[in-house]
């Protein structure tokens, strides 16, 4: 399905007006054909409104009453028109523009895999709940998932947001809301957080597996965990079990990461947009740098393993890269591009990950752990990291055009 609108300045709401209706079998020239046959009356555009949907195609002109005398000449010619395109047409009388919106306007996009009829019919009765209307409503996929965003006005952002997101669980659906407005499509900045996000591996757990202590690596995860030890404390105890390592197992556990299906395309697809690109980690340089050079990211930083002598020495050196610290590196990179904070998109899976999906503007959980899902603004789970892209209002069509083009 697609839509397009355009519309004149105001009409008062006291001036005659004609809503013009065209429904029937899509084919080129239809609007054209229509806006030639009304050219001939002197009216004006108001409103233009057009849906096509499975070949179907509902297009509707919202146009100034014809001067004096005319209009059912109108009537008769626009009916003729239509038959002779073997289309049907509609045309009724009234008063001024459509009302006017609410205060208060958001998006809404809604993902399932499938998208059921009661899911669809339970969102829409929630933002009815909320003192919201629909505008509008437009499919942004089909494939992997359905996704689907609708316009709303007359209820502010949050209460709005808090609604739905109680009832995605519920229903098994993904929802996201943000305000409308232009900066939803202005240049941002997209963070991600690496390990289980952006690829589908723990870096730690790869090492250990080459240095033959991934049951202790275990051990020590479990226990952060259980809320024995912090994030630095496990990750000083789990780094100390690689001591003595050769360093050039780094480049085996490079071969070995594997992206998260969807990554080079959200990438990709981010990069056409004009969106610049980041990864913050609990996990390696080692790894992140060369993560950033092959997708060609704008920004990386993790905590980097110590190496002396060829060896991995069971340290890590300089900042340390923790929960607070992922969300002081997202506010880092954002100043670094000249990015408002408000225009930010974080990513992660992890607990860690929390306070970077709180600070940024749009803080997206993937595939994460109910705490952090409850918490997130928005929520992904399908195996798919590109569906991020359609919380953001591109479309398929604009992901399938990235892929052309040889960009990363």
């Amino acid at each position: 399905m697609s839509a397009s609108q355009t519309s004149s300045s105001d009409v008062p709401a006291d001036v005659p007006t004609l809503l013009v209706k065209i429904f029937g079998k899509d084919r080129p020239g239809i609007t054209a054909g229509l806006f030639d046959t009304l050219a001939a009356y002197s009216v004006d555009v108001v409103d233009i409104e057009q849906v096509v949907t499975r070949g179907r195609m509902v297009l509707c002109a919202l146009v100034t009453e014809p001067p004096p005398g005319v209009e059912g000449d109108l009537r008769a010619t626009v009916h003729s028109w239509a038959e002779s395109m073997k289309m049907q047409a509609e045309i009724i009388s009234g008063l001024g523009d459509n009302r006017p919106r609410g205060l208060g306007r958001s998006l809404v996009t809604v993902l399932g895999h499938p998208l059921t009829a009661e899911a669809t019919a339970a969102i829409a009765a929630r933002i009815t709940k909320t003192g919201g209307n629909i505008d509008r409503i437009f499919r942004l996929a089909k494939y992997p998932v359905t996704a689907v965003e609708f316009a709303v006005s007359g209820v502010e952002t949050e209460p709005l947001r808090t609604a739905l997101v109680t009832d995605a669980a519920r229903l098994g659906i993904d929802v996201a809301v943000v305000a409308a407005g232009l900066y939803r499509r202005a240049q941002r900045l997209v963070v991600m957080d690496v390990d289980s996000t952006l690829i589908q591996d723990e870096v730690i757990e790869l090492f250990a597996a080459h240095a033959g202590c991934e049951d202790k690596v275990a051990e020590v995860t479990a226990a952060a965990m259980r809320g024995e030890l912090d994030f630095e404390q496990s990750l000083h105890a789990r780094v100390a079990l690689l001591e003595g390592l050769d360093a050039s197992i780094v480049d085996k556990v490079r071969s070995e990461v594997r992206l998260t299906p969807g990554a080079r395309t959200l990438i990709r697809t981010l990069k056409r947009l004009g969106y610049q690109v980041g990864v913050v980690s609990g996990g390696f340089t080692q790894v992140t740098d060369d993560l950033k050079e092959r997708l060609g990211l704008d920004f990386a930083h993790a905590n980097t393993l110590e190496i002396v002598d060829g060896r991995l020495t069971g340290k890590v050196t300089g900042e340390i890269v923790d929960r607070a610290g992922k969300a002081r590196l997202l506010r880092r990179f954002a100043a670094e591009a000249g990015v408002p904070l408000s225009q930010t998109v974080a990513i992660g899976d992890g607990a860690n990950d929390l306070d970077m999906l709180n600070a940024a503007g749009l803080g997206v959980a993937f595939n994460a752990k109910p705490v952090v899902r409850e918490a997130a603004h928005a929520a992904v789970n399908f195996p798919f990291l590109d569906t991020v892209l359609y919380l953001l209002g591109v479309t398929r069509e604009e992901v399938e055009a990235a892929d052309t083009l040889d960009i990363v």
